[in-house]
């Protein structure tokens, strides 16, 4: 599965880049300020269903912004979450397929317009499937735990992820992105399905965490990246939608457990209350300080730096701006 000689697909990007791109920014938190409505299940996954137009804006938006990658809004998009909204398997299969389709065609016609301008400063983005972890879909806020209990097991893991892995891959996009995993059992999980459905184009898998120390469930990162470290179809490793303020130091630390590329994109700093489905103020970062700790953590050793849940676009600009000196 998959297409051939895409492994350096990634090294190239970091490359052209000047040493480190530019993921983009909260998707769903762009979908909100668009006025979309997505306190749901499906979170974002619910524009596929009733607003797909304003899911290629935002990622136009972030493209605009400066976004070397593009992350599809199939983070929370499940066959099992949308069997559960009435809708049958094929279109089910179809939204997933949809999700990676909407992406590449934002990006292509980004592409399309800014190469015919010379002195442009974009680079050709890459689209990454977003593959959000079994916590994402309980939404319960155990993405931000990693307690799945004892009844959820390696085997249902590898099976509640597998379909979905299969479509998006068959979809067409250049990564595979593995978000919010929140513990050592749904790491081995997806390094143990990627050589089972033998996918070729390269995957990183990204951690939460709620200490700055270690993974959600508690368990170190010497042992979840142990299971990574093995793994050639997983090309770098990372943090995403932890407060920001973690960040250089778990980069440091990262940097001494993989040879990995390492990724991160932190939120703003807010914390989610999965409980009451609302935000919490915490130590914010506005962009501005977004863009001076952007440095440190390129510096730190971060090959990809981006954005999660509550920043924007205009977030991803001042990143953009400061790593790539525009």
């Amino acid at each position: 599965m998959g297409r051939e000689n895409d492994n350096d697909v990634l090294e190239d990007l970091i490359e052209k880049a000047g040493g480190c791109a530019v993921v983009d920014g909260g998707f769903a938190t762009q979908l909100e300020r668009h006025g979309a409505s997505i306190n749901d299940p499906l979170w974002s996954a619910l524009c596929l269903i009733k607003d797909p137009n304003l899911i290629k804006r935002v990622h136009l938006e972030y493209l605009e912004a400066g976004a070397d990658i593009l992350v599809t809004s199939s983070y929370q998009a499940t066959l099992p979450g949308f069997l559960s909204r009435g809708l049958s398997i094929e279109e089910a299969e179809s939204l997933l397929t949809k999700s990676v389709r909407i992406a590449v065609e934002a990006r292509d016609k980004f592409w399309f317009t800014v190469k015919r301008k010379s002195g442009h400063i974009y680079n050709r983005a890459l689209v990454a499937a977003s593959i959000g972890s079994y916590g994402a879909y309980l939404a319960d806020g155990s993405e931000y735990s990693g307690k799945y209990g004892p009844h959820v097991t390696l085997e249902k893991l590898k099976d509640f992820h597998r379909r979905r892995l299969q479509i998006l891959v068959d979809a067409g996009p250049d990564l595979l992105a593995f978000e919010t995993i929140p513990n050592k059992l749904e790491a081995q999980a997806c390094v143990e399905l990627l050589d089972e459905e033998k996918v070729e184009i390269p995957s990183w898998i990204c951690f939460s965490s709620v200490n700055g120390e270690n993974a959600p469930s508690g368990e170190s990162f010497e042992d979840c990246l142990d299971i990574i470290n093995k793994s050639s179809r997983v090309c770098a490793v990372g943090i995403n939608c932890a407060p920001p303020h973690f960040v250089f130091t778990l980069i440091q630390k990262f940097k001494e457990l993989t040879g990995k590329a390492i990724v991160v994109y932190p939120n703003s700093g807010e914390t989610w209350d999965g409980v009451a489905k609302k935000w919490r103020p915490s130590k914010c970062f506005d962009d501005e300080k977004f863009e001076i700790f952007a440095t440190q953590w390129r510096d730190a050793g971060a090959k990809l730096i981006g954005g999660c849940c509550r920043t924007t676009p205009c977030t991803i600009r001042a990143v953009s701006k400061v790593l790539k000196q525009r």
